[in-house]
């Protein structure tokens, strides 16, 4: 990502407060045949140390061995809320328009999990994503039947071993104008009006 300074995100607890609200990450390999990318939910290991970022997540198989998972340092993005900001919202001669978003690039080489370790994340995956449905399911209620399925899937944990992670939401803009600007989300897009507010 662009290097500036003001949109850093440093702090591990605003790069899991992202994860956490937007747990749809992209993988990206560097394999030995070119680069592949994946589309997979995360969660993150909450009982870690507070400033470590460890994610879970599987893949569906062959992506496995696509990504040659586990043989390498791979990037997960993280892409948080975003949209276009129109210069019709600036002041004045103000005619640039850009591209607000919150999001991280994480990196790290992914442990494989076992094939009990997998099931129990799929679980606690597929527990924490039913729980905010009307009438969630759960995995054990055909365990052989998820156990079978679960064979189709390899679990990952990914210690980050560092991170780049920006939150660009109009910062170089007047009070007055990054609330305009704010004020026109709040409609369209209330998350990314959200953003721009708690900074």
């Amino acid at each position: 990502m662009r290097h500036t300074p003001r949109y850093l995100m440093t702090d591990p607890d605003e790069v899991k407060r992202l994860i956490r609200a937007h747990p749809w990450a992209t993988f990206v390999s560097p394999a030995s045949a070119g680069l592949v990318a994946s589309h997979y939910p995360v969660l993150l290991e909450e009982d870690e140390d507070e400033d470590d970022i460890v994610l879970v997540s599987h893949f569906g198989r062959p992506d496995d061995e696509l990504h040659e998972l586990g043989r390498h340092e791979i990037l997960v993005i993280i892409q948080g809320p975003h949209d276009y900001v129109s210069s019709s919202l600036y002041a004045p001669g103000d005619l640039v328009p850009t591209w607000n978003h919150v999001t991280a690039h994480l990196s790290g080489t992914p442990e494989i999990l076992t094939a009990e370790e997998n099931y129990a994340m799929l679980t606690r995956l597929t527990d924490h994503f039913e729980s905010g449905q009307p009438h969630g399911r759960s995995l054990a209620e055909d365990e052989a039947g998820t156990r079978r399925a679960a064979k189709g899937t390899v679990g990952l944990r990914l210690r980050v071993t560092r991170f780049d992670a920006r939150a660009k939401l109009s910062q170089n803009k007047a009070p007055e104008v990054r609330e305009r600007i704010a004020a026109r989300f709040d409609a369209v897009h209330p998350a990314l009006a959200a953003e721009m507010r708690r900074v």
